[in-house]
């Protein structure tokens, strides 16, 4: 019997934040993130740096939420982490310390899908968010994934379209690189895109099925449009910056749109739901917000603090399986890659 309070403390791990977060009967108490800085200097995530730096920030990260939930770790009813898919040497340190502190405190312990979570941070219930009703067509943006998944029910998801190469937060910040911009470059593309003409230059969109995507071919048209302007015009990209991200954008944008226009057209289904990290994009997230006047379509897009890796997502799908007593055996490894 499920008791009438029950408190998740969920664990997150699969790259380079390490998150700890403690929910309430669907509401979050607390989330915590310490994110790796170290990796700016490298121009992207370094594995090993990554899981050294976990082991370092697990438990103050893990005992602040706890504190900021106000709660005693002896009040927690169960043990939810990130099993994968991600890096495997940070996933093994969210693995072993959520293992060892079930065995401790004789916890249940719920192994998460983390692509799951980032669907199902959804139905974490707060002011700032709707919860879309079943079934519902899922966009999963983010640096390491891109995937239109069809919603059914919590655990029933199908995976009908996906990048057939790079992921567009990889297409993000690699072209990022190119213009000169730091890592992560993404963010740094949509705030200069605000200011530019997005039909200012032209960029290709990647010719694929009709719900797949692909993004080397834009990253090269990138590389190879850049070096011809500033072959005549050494400035260009500084004197043009602005322009670029905002035509860039306006492609990536209106790619995406194209790939979820199709899958509604081919599903019948209307309710669309974004999450990962590249859903914090203004020009994506108004591109959708604007389809429910124009194409009568229902939006759903979650809280910039559950958009990026964050541990409430793995929390609300730790309780969503508490509630049906799904729990993992102690024997559970890391998994790297995992389907739906």
């Amino acid at each position: 019997m499920t008791p009438k309070q029950t408190y998740i403390l969920g664990i997150e791990s699969s790259c380079d934040d390490t998150a700890a977060a403690v929910i309430k009967n669907g509401r979050i108490l607390s989330n915590v993130v310490a994110t790796q800085n170290i990796h700016k200097e490298y121009g992207g995530v370094v594995p090993e740096l990554a899981s050294r730096a976990h082991q370092q920030n697990i438990v103050p990260v893990v005992q602040l939420a706890l504190q900021r939930a106000n709660i005693d770790k002896k009040q927690l009813n169960a043990i939810a982490f990130t099993r994968g898919p991600g890096l495997m040497g940070s996933l093994l340190v969210g693995t072993s310390f959520s293992k060892s502190l079930a065995m401790g405190l004789d916890l249940p312990l719920i192994e998460v899908n983390h692509m799951q979570a980032h669907i199902l941070a959804h139905f974490i219930k707060s002011k700032e968010q709707s919860i879309p009703s079943f079934p519902f067509l899922a966009m999963t943006i983010s640096g390491g994934h891109t995937q239109i998944v069809k919603v059914t029910n919590y655990f029933e998801m199908e995976v009908i379209g996906q990048t057939l190469d790079d992921a567009i937060g990889e297409a993000f910040d690699k072209s990022a690189k190119l213009l000169g911009l730091p890592y992560p470059g993404g963010p740094l593309i949509d705030q200069n895109a605000r200011l530019g003409n997005p039909k200012a230059f032209h960029f290709p969109k990647p010719k694929v099925g009709p719900l797949d995507f692909s993004f080397s071919g834009l990253k090269t048209a990138v590389l190879y449009f850049i070096e011809k302007k500033s072959k005549d015009h050494p400035n260009f990209v500084k004197e043009n910056l602005n322009d670029i991200c905002a035509s860039l954008q306006f492609t990536i944008v209106d790619y995406l749109m194209d790939k979820i226009k199709n899958a509604v057209k081919e599903t019948h289904i209307k309710t669309i739901a974004i999450g990962g990290g590249v859903s914090a994009n203004s020009g994506i997230r108004k591109a959708l917000q604007d389809t429910e006047t124009s194409l009568g379509w229902k939006v759903h897009i979650p809280k910039f603090e559950y958009c990026t890796d964050n541990a409430a997502m793995i929390a609300i799908v730790g309780e969503l399986k508490y509630q049906q007593q799904l729990f993992a055996s102690n024997d559970v490894v890391a998994k790297p890659r995992m389907k739906y």
